[in-house]
């Protein structure tokens, strides 16, 4: 399908339920699944307000002002998802997808130096030949290694990836005592110390427990990310 019914469409996008006719726009197959990302033009149209209309917001996307990931996309219905970083070329605008407490994703402005920057959760590791093996990242990237360097990164890791160079800068293990962000679910955009891992015999549903000084809420470990050792290596939040 082209469109998307607005009463079906994930609930944390920014647009009217009852108002602007019964279709929204349907995300392109792309990276990040339609419940977890916004299609491009209305990050342009209603997020950042840079279009009045969806045919305003085309024009600046089909003229090639608009980045993700460092690269030009010129499809208005393309996927928008966690981490990935959108810049706006004419005005040098950078902004990150984060995780927030109030609106689920929200577009955080960051430093023009942390563009090129992205944060990677590792969701499973293929052998491959000649000895290597292929990470697997949540935004759908696939990343081949050596060997001793995969041994180092386990699934549910984050590594901090550049863009522009392609390459690994840093690995950030999931493990009590580094920061970590909840990225899906009711606790989505609490951030804090990973305090706890109960875990069960589905790795995946394992029950984590997360602190914010006196406060300590649960989630399970598919909904969490490691985004730095004492803080994050990265801006995520304002």
């Amino acid at each position: 399908m082209v469109h998307l019914r607005r009463t079906l469409a994930p609930y944390w996008w920014p647009i009217p339920r009852k108002e602007g006719g019964v279709w929204v726009i349907r995300p392109s197959p792309g990276p990040h699944s339609l419940a977890y990302s916004l299609p491009l033009a209305l990050i342009i149209r209603d997020v950042l307000k840079y279009a009045k209309t969806m045919r305003e917001a085309r024009y600046i996307i089909s003229r090639g002002y608009v980045k993700v990931d460092g690269a030009v996309r010129r499809d208005y219905k393309f996927p928008v998802g966690l981490m990935d970083v959108v810049e706006i070329v004419p005005t040098g605008e950078v902004y990150r997808v984060v995780p927030d407490e109030n609106r689920y994703y929200a577009l955080l402005p960051i430093p023009p130096q942390e563009a090129a920057l992205k944060l990677l959760r590792v969701e499973g590791k293929t052998a491959v030949k000649g000895g290597r093996l292929q990470l697997h990242f949540h935004d759908g990237r696939n990343l081949i290694v050596p060997q001793e360097v995969s041994r180092q990164i386990k699934t549910f890791d984050t590594v901090l990836y550049d863009l522009q160079n392609k390459a690994i800068k840093a690995h950030i293990p999931l493990k009590l005592g580094n920061a970590v962000v909840v990225t899906h679910g009711g606790n989505v955009g609490f951030s804090g110390q990973l305090y706890e891992v109960v875990w069960t015999l589905k790795r995946r549903q394992s029950v984590v427990a997360i602190r914010r000084g006196e406060e300590i809420k649960r989630t399970i470990l598919n909904y969490v990310m490691a985004v730095g050792t004492e803080a994050p290596v990265i801006k995520i939040a304002p």
